[in-house]
């Protein structure tokens, strides 16, 4: 059995956990609060034995193996540096940390303490997802990467009723780029590597976050177009376009529905069946690594994780988005 302990008491730690449930060797043991009062409650609801409320104090403990880490964004990179000289394996909640120069500094502490270290982007690690990479040839050449991800935060209504939230806050480097728009751009670098030329454009919250942006990537045969927001909702599926047919992706986030629509109006369902919670699969590929000693994901790589990181710096250096963890 691997003793997980988790790191933030939100709806998406409980999600994670009850997906988790699901792969047989994954046990909660404990939980980490800045206050005492939550992480006991969180512990005694979800069935976890042990509390912590010192972050050093939870790394150097026995009684945990790996973590799953849900903070602030930035508080992402300490956190997963100070598990790791401690030997734990960390899965880091998207985006693995506020810029690349902390991802690089993840990534060389992971390496020196031969432990696991994986960004937790869920769709990369689905069966559909894995669908489009073997039938991708099958559209001929790609000329065109379009990823769409917009969706109206339940965070926002109380944003513009004058309380900000952290979903909306600079100092937790937040806002639309790094929550929903890094699900359109790391398919895109798993499938297609690094672009050469990005170009942003946002539009910037009085908090100073962005509320909705694009960016334009450019490769020597190909175009990447990605539209993101948390201020409003699109129903435009994305799509991968070649020059014998398209992939249709429903929905880039979660990948349920995929579809092929060839230029000769034939179509094919190339769909998985995706039975299990939405988490499931990247809780389960990082469980499966540990227990085969493997220190990176294929998938979910350290270098995938620190392209999509240098995409976004270069698009947040673009539109002047500058958070306060750039500044250290």
């Amino acid at each position: 059995m691997l003793n997980f302990g988790v790191i933030g008491t939100n709806w998406i730690t409980e999600s994670f956990i009850s997906a988790a449930r699901e792969v047989e060797s994954f046990t909660l043991s404990a939980v980490y609060s800045r206050t005492e009062e939550k992480a006991k409650e969180f512990a005694e609801k979800n069935g976890a034995e042990h509390t912590f409320t010192d972050v050093e104090e939870m790394a150097a403990s026995s009684v945990i193996d790996a973590v799953y880490i849900a903070s602030p964004n930035s508080f992402h990179a300490d956190q997963a540096i100070t598990l790791m000289k401690h030997g734990k394996h960390v899965i880091c909640e998207k985006p693995i940390a506020s810029n690349a120069a902390e991802v690089e500094k993840m990534i060389s502490v992971a390496k020196e303490n031969n432990v696991l270290l994986m960004e937790a982007m869920r769709s990369t690690v689905t069966p559909n997802f894995k669908s489009i990479q073997e039938n991708l040839h099958k559209i001929g050449t790609v000329r065109r990467y379009f990823a769409n991800s917009c969706q109206y935060s339940s965070r926002y209504d109380k944003y513009k009723e004058g309380t900000i939230l952290n979903a909306f806050r600079l100092e937790f480097s937040n806002g639309s780029l790094m929550d929903i728009g890094i699900y359109c751009l790391y398919p895109m670098v798993v499938l297609f590597g690094e672009p050469d030329e990005v170009k942003a454009n946002a539009y910037l919250l009085e908090s100073g976050v962005d509320g909705e942006g694009s960016i334009l990537l450019n490769y020597s045969d190909k175009e990447a177009v990605v539209m993101y927001s948390k201020i409003s909702n699109s129903y435009v599926p994305s799509e991968i376009q070649g020059e014998n047919g398209s992939i249709l992706i429903d929905h880039i986030q979660d990948m349920t529905k995929i579809e092929i629509r060839y230029r000769d109006g034939r179509t094919e369902d190339i769909t998985v069946k995706q039975d299990k919670p939405k988490m499931y699969y990247e809780a389960k590929e990082f469980i499966e690594l540990i227990q085969r000693g493997e220190l990176e994901s294929k998938v979910n790589s350290h270098s995938n994780s620190l392209a999509v990181m240098k995409i976004m710096d270069e698009a947040r250096n673009q539109v002047g988005l500058v958070y306060p963890a750039d500044q250290k």
